[in-house]
């Protein structure tokens, strides 16, 4: 008997659904921001922001995980795009969302960067902004979490 992976299912149109983890995602995100903070503290600015952004993802994807929606990308901003079929979301956690999208590549790569690498670039306020802006963001999920 031959047996379907996931790709297969997908291509004859099953909907594969993970497990309500909501928690599980939201626990993660707060210890990202967590991490993130110790990593601005060690001077890698560059972490600090990506973590702060990765974090940020998580907690929505929390929220969505929550209200049943799917949650797929990494862009905060097409996220918040999903969220915004729970509930309104306002221009300061948009305005934090394309803050933090910035930090998902750059943050990362030298190539991103005519020469040198993103720890020439990014600087502590920087990495200050980018806490600041998921802690926005955790709370704002957190709210969707309870209801």
């Amino acid at each position: 008997m031959a047996t379907l992976d996931i790709a297969s299912l997908l291509a004859v149109g099953y909907i594969y659904r993970m497990a309500e983890r909501s928690g599980d995602w939201y626990r993660q995100a707060e210890r990202d921001l967590e991490s993130a903070k110790a990593q601005k503290e060690a001077g890698f600015y560059e972490w600090a922001c990506f973590i702060s952004q990765q974090a940020s993802e998580k907690a929505l994807k929390a929220a969505l995980q929550k209200h049943g929606a799917d949650a797929w990308g990494h862009a905060l901003v097409d996220l918040l795009k999903a969220v915004a079929d729970i509930t309104k979301i306002n221009s300061g956690i948009q305005s934090s969302a394309r803050f933090l999208d910035k930090y998902y590549i750059p943050a990362r790569y030298p190539n991103v960067w005519a020469s040198g690498s993103p720890s020439d670039f990014i600087t502590e306020q920087d990495a200050i902004d980018a806490i600041s802006h998921s802690q926005k963001i955790l709370q704002f999920s957190k709210g969707l979490l309870a209801g």
